[in-house]
This record gives structure tokens, C-alpha cells and sequence, in this order.
């Protein structure tokens, strides 16, 4: 009985706070990752969070074949004379489009994330503290170069022929995906700033369907009224829907891309640090 007594209390004794301290420095730290690794690690697992619900591609597959064969065909006939010579103009535009508009998906995905928590546990780690915000852009990257492919491939299939070939297409697709990264930052202040995914939706829509309807996307914007070509002109997208429409015809426009990477390098200088502020204050 009292060996049983002894027993338990050697188990249960305290454990002195200069051996407790001797544990803990005993081994060397290991080290801070970098900017680099912590925003790559980040952009992995929002891959992976696409990888085990794969529904997320949904956005990124159905939504832009929707779009490719809904507007050549129900415009081609009317702008072009048919859909077939509608679709050399209508693609570069229409990628442009679908691209730029699923780049709100960004906002969702960080509001969710706040509402489960996960940013508590992130704010505590020793990392760069944009890691978080630029793993989520890493990764919807990827998302925006599926799109990409997926649209090309039907706009092929429906006759759609790029003068300026595999490099031309190469070079439209990788300006597309910078603009969007940078635009991404927009909604990722939003899905900060705002209570529920919904309303980052609602508030996004407002922003997206105007920027892009209102563009160079559909038709030449010198059949508007001058009034509203003041605004389309100088519209973001279609300075990068002109870009990417003029790389894949094989030319090369130095301004359409000088403005495309202008209006980009002005969405990271402005909505990056707000919404680093916004994280972290929230």
C-alpha cells in the first residue's frame, strides 16, 4: 500500500522551472522561414484545399466554357456576320473577362477562413505576416491559369486562331495572371473588411459587372456614345483585354501592356497595405 502511495506521488512531483528551462534551451531553435517559403507553403495548402473539394473548379471549368459558347454564338451573327470570325475578336476579351471575374473567389476564401478561426492560429506563428494573404493569391493563380487553358482549348475547337502562336498565347495568358493577382488584392480587403462571404459576393459583383461589361471586351468601344467611351477607354480591363488580344494576334502593344502593368503595380501599392492593416487589426 505504501509502496503503491510512493509510487504515485514520485509520478505526480512538479518539475522545477530550471529544469523545465534547461529542456527548452537546450536544442537550437529552428529558423524563420522566409517570405518566399512561407507564401509558397500557404499557396500549397490552398491547392490542396482545391484538391480535396474539388468543386472549387467548378468556377474555373463549366463557368468559362458557359461563356465562350454563349456569347459566340449569341452575338457572332449579329456583330461579326458569324460566330466563326466573331470569336478571333470575342476570346482574348472573354478570357479576360472570365478571369478578372473569378478573382473575387479570393475574398470568399479569406472571409471563411476568418470565420472558422484559422487566422488566429496564423497571426501567432513566427512568419512574414503577408504570407497568408499572398499564399491565397499563389494558389487562386493556379485556378486563373486553369481557366485560361480551359477557354482556349473550346475557343480552338470553335475556330479561334491565334497569329501570334504558342508565344504570343503564352505571353497574353502570364499578363492575365499578373493583372489578376494584383486585382485579387481588392477582394481580399473586402473579405477582411466585410461580416459574411455573401456580402463579399454582393459587394464584389457591384465592382466586377460594371469594369468588365463596360470595356472593350464585346465590341469596339468607338461605336459608343463619347461620353461612356471617356470611361472605357481608361477602363483597366480594357487596357488588358486590348494587351492580351493584341500578344496573341503576334504584335507587341507597349503601351495596352505598360498600362495593364501600371494599373496592377497600383493595386498592390494601395489595397496591399490596407489590407495588411485590415488583417492585422481583425
Amino acid at each position: 500500500m505504501s509502496t503503491a502511495t510512493t509510487t504515485e506521488s514520485k509520478e505526480l512531483a512538479p518539475v522545477s522551472a530550471e529544469s523545465l528551462a534547461a529542456l527548452l534551451i537546450s536544442k537550437e531553435r529552428p529558423p524563420r522561414p522566409s517570405a518566399l517559403s512561407a507564401s509558397l507553403t500557404f499557396g500549397w495548402r490552398a491547392i490542396l484545399k482545391i484538391k480535396h473539394v474539388p468543386e472549387q473548379l467548378f468556377d474555373v471549368t463549366a463557368f468559362p466554357i458557359m461563356m465562350v459558347l454563349m456569347y459566340t454564338y449569341l452575338f457572332g451573327g449579329a456583330l461579326a456576320g458569324s460566330p466563326k470570325e466573331y470569336i478571333q475578336f470575342l476570346l482574348p476579351g472573354i478570357l479576360v473577362m472570365s478571369v478578372v471575374m473569378i478573382t473575387m473567389y479570393t475574398g470568399v476564401s479569406v472571409n471563411t477562413d476568418i470565420e472558422k478561426g484559422v487566422f488566429d492560429r496564423f497571426r501567432s506563428l513566427p512568419i512574414w505576416r503577408p504570407s497568408t494573404m499572398v499564399g491565397y493569391l499563389l494558389g487562386d493563380a493556379l485556378r486563373y491559369a486553369i481557366a485560361s487553358v480551359v477557354m482556349l482549348t473550346v475557343g480552338m475547337i470553335l475556330g479561334y486562331r491565334p497569329d501570334g502562336g504558342f508565344v504570343g498565347v503564352v505571353l497574353g495568358v502570364a499578363l492575365l495572371i499578373v493583372f489578376s493577382f494584383a486585382f485579387s488584392w481588392i477582394w481580399t480587403m473586402f473579405g477582411l473588411m466585410l461580416r459574411t462571404e455573401k456580402s463579399v459576393m454582393g459587394v464584389s459583383m457591384m465592382v466586377i459587372f460594371p469594369l468588365t461589361f463596360l470595356s472593350n471586351v464585346f465590341v469596339d468601344p468607338s461605336t459608343m456614345p463619347g461620353w461612356l467611351q471617356a470611361f472605357v477607354n481608361n477602363s483597366p480591363v480594357t487596357h488588358l483585354a486590348s494587351a492580351v488580344r493584341e500578344l496573341m494576334a503576334g504584335e507587341w502593344p507597349a503601351a495596352e501592356i505598360a498600362w495593364s502593368l501600371g494599373w496592377s503595380a497600383l493595386f498592390v501599392l494601395i489595397f496591399g497595405p490596407i489590407t495588411m492593416r485590415l488583417y492585422n487589426r481583425k
